[in-house]
């Protein structure tokens, strides 16, 4: 690690969590570079509201992230560039190898190459599949039902291949449903198209969309529909800059899951929109679509006893608050 400021490269920077993470870093004193193909990302965010260096290119891009690394000192890697829709990677799964598998390995080659082996990498409960045990423990047995939490799956084998034959340190990060925006408005969620509930509830409370489809009521939950541990995007940036201290001062390569170890259902999610919004927010029951787990819960506890990680926005009211003032100003 160099003497001066710390340097991290955060590829998808440009996205929904990867700018929350630049904007943590920069907060914690690193300087940050930002590598993003901007397919997803936004360039205002990052040039505008961010105001850090931001390349635009490919993590595929060989020769160009050899002229980034061997330009600038790089202590470590904070990794986004994924695609990250679950039904699209069903219908396309060839665009989900090619870019979250093909693209992580040229750029964990790179790192090799330049000798930068600090790794920050976003996965997904979505590798586990179906839960067997909830709130899920990151020992729980892997099985991922999508191409999607496959690819994120097979980028952790190699990153384990890699500690062993390379001595290659990394941080992988599991984490459940991503929802709320930056507490003071700076930043926040603007997916095209929009998949996830959050955001498309509070589109529906601004008249954007008529109403909000619900996928089965008929689950074993305790209002039938499907539970989810929702994480504000603020304390999952907050987890990934203490992954880099963590590396940075040596740590093992290890595993976390980043959850709350508690769950909201859906119809909570837009009854609590209600509240917040004061709208009538319109829903259509639909049925459940294929491979939705009834509950999906992480525990967050090894996070906060390794990490001394803490959540600071749990409550499901503050991330719907959140996300409502930044849809308002972004889209109102």
């Amino acid at each position: 690690m160099s003497q001066q400021t710390p340097t991290i490269l955060v590829t998808g920077g440009a996205g929904y969590i990867g700018s929350h993470a630049v904007l943590a870093l920069q907060q914690s004193g690193y300087n940050v570079l930002v590598l993003d193909n901007l397919v997803y990302g936004h360039r205002d965010l990052i040039e505008n509201t961010l105001k850090t260096e931001l390349i635009v290119g490919d993590t595929s891009d060989r020769s160009l992230l050899d002229k980034i690394f061997a330009s600038r000192s790089i202590d470590a890697v904070m990794h986004f560039a994924a695609y990250a829709y679950v039904g699209e990677s069903v219908s396309d799964p060839a665009k989900y190898y090619r870019n979250n598998v093909l693209g992580t390995l040229s750029l964990l080659e790179a790192m090799l190459a330049a000798n930068v082996k600090n790794f920050v990498f976003s996965s997904t409960c979505a590798t586990y599949g179906v839960p067997t045990t909830v709130p899920i423990p990151e020992d729980h047995p892997q099985s991922p039902i999508n191409p999607y939490g496959m690819t994120k799956l097979m980028v952790e084998h190699i990153l384990q291949d890699f500690q062993v034959a390379y001595d290659f340190k990394s941080v992988i990060f599991r984490y459940f449903n991503a929802a709320g925006a930056d507490p003071e408005g700076r930043l926040g969620e603007d997916h095209n198209p929009e998949t996830h509930l959050i955001p498309l509830v509070l589109q529906t409370a601004m008249g954007i969309r008529p109403c909000i489809k619900v996928f089965g009521t008929d689950y074993p939950t305790e209002d039938g529909t499907c539970v989810r541990d929702y994480i504000h995007v603020y304390d999952l940036a907050s987890a990934h800059v203490l992954g880099i201290d963590y590396l940075l001062k040596g740590g093992d390569s290890t595993i976390f899951n980043l959850g709350n170890g508690s769950g909201f259902s859906v119809k909570q999610v837009i009854d609590t929109a209600r509240q917040v919004t004061g709208k009538d927010i319109a829903v259509e029951e639909c049925d459940r679509r294929p491979g939705d787990p009834p509950a999906l819960v992480g525990s967050g506890e090894k996070a906060r006893r390794i990490l001394g990680w803490n959540p600071q926005y749990a409550d499901l009211e503050k991330i719907i608050a959140h996300a409502w003032a930044w849809h308002q100003s972004r889209h109102g």
